[in-house]
């Protein structure tokens, strides 16, 4: 595996045929007292300038965890990261010293995290709070951070910026606060953007409001976006391509129209297959049977195994590689065949 220094973090374009943002088998475990539950098993994936990338999978499959390991947020104990590299422009940031690394986070590579209401400070303005980065990174004086705040509020469409700039978090719907924290996210204009379901708790019409804004801001910018979620169907229009997550693991890589046309594993297949459609108007609607692994307990085999139509013995015994099945795709699933021409092998 190639080496990298980590004395200097690159500035400007991509080093060569490196990614902006490579994550390459990261291991997140988490020491408890019932045992080691390993929360990230193994995750690769990259992440271009201007591109989109959609992770997938239900609370508990180890997207917000990597998320957490990538901008060097976790809680060290009692996680720790037995193994793996995250590289960003080339140099990874797993090995950098504590200082370097709090100049990428915030600066190079944001967060948006899922619960604007709990990781805004109830007791600050809003304007404090977005001009802060100004503040903390860039030397800004008071009063030019509340400049830079209510210009930030104006960009993301917070209507009467200026005369908001002092008002509350709790004087704002769930849609402004999650625009407020996408203000926050965007103000020192990072070339990463990890956005941790930024639509979770919001109304349908609310939703897609956010996903423009992101999307605006990413073509404004052409910052790469990770885009965290549980549900496909928010993801249709706006992502390049998608990693489906289960139990720690990524079990499908696809480009965006692949995963859609035909899924490759049956767990993405589900997931499809529980997307709400107006042509099945009075049916039930589709859910995938059983619970997600536990992590303290992960069953033999294939984790996903006990849930699927498309088992068979050696799934209960021999854990998938993630198989190669075209020049951008991939599977954790031995009859990944069967799953893309629909018949149950």
């Amino acid at each position: 595996m190639k080496k990298t220094s980590t004395s200097v973090l690159p500035a400007g374009g991509a080093l060569g045929d490196e990614p902006l943002l490579a994550v390459d088998d990261l291991h997140v475990e988490f020491v408890t007292r019932q045992g080691v539950v390993k929360a990230v098993n193994g995750v690769s994936y990259s992440l271009n300038p201007g591109e989109t990338l959609a992770v997938l999978g239900e609370s508990g499959s180890g997207k917000s965890v990597t998320a957490q390991a990538i901008m060097g947020i976790l809680d060290m104990p009692p996680a720790r990261i037995p193994r793996g590299e995250v590289r960003f422009r080339g140099t990874d940031l797993l090995r950098l010293p504590e200082e370097a690394r709090s100049q990428v986070r915030g600066q190079r590579v944001a967060m948006i995290f899922q619960d604007a209401l709990s990781a805004l400070n109830p007791v600050f303005t809003v304007g404090s709070q977005i001009g802060e980065m100004f503040r903390v990174h860039r030397g800004a004086s008071r009063r030019d951070a509340e400049k830079k705040a209510v210009e930030l509020m104006d960009r993301v469409r917070i209507p009467g910026a200026r005369q908001r700039v002092h008002d509350y978090p709790h004087q704002f719907s769930g849609g402004m606060r999650q625009r407020i924290m996408i203000a926050m996210s965007i103000a020192l204009d990072p070339e990463v953007l990890i956005a941790d379901e930024p639509t979770t708790a919001l109304d349908v019409t609310v939703q897609a409001q956010i996903m423009e804004l992101l999307a605006e801001l990413q073509r404004e910018s052409n910052m790469g976006l990770i885009l965290i979620t549980h549900d496909l169907g928010v993801v249709a229009d706006v992502a390049d391509k998608i990693a489906v997550m289960y139990g720690g693991r990524i079990v499908e890589n696809a480009l965006v129209h692949d995963i859609y046309r035909a899924p490759a594993h049956p767990y993405t297949k589900g997931l499809l297959d529980s997307i709400p459609r107006v042509d099945q108007k009075g049916q039930e609607l589709y859910a995938i049977k059983g619970m997600p692994p536990n992590l303290l307990a992960m069953p033999s085999g294939c984790a996903f195994h006990p849930r699927c139509p498309y088992r068979q013995d050696n799934c209960v015994t021999e854990a998938p590689p993630l198989y190669e099945i075209g020049p951008t795709r991939s599977s954790a699933c031995h009859y990944w065949r069967e799953v893309l021409d629909g018949s149950h092998g």
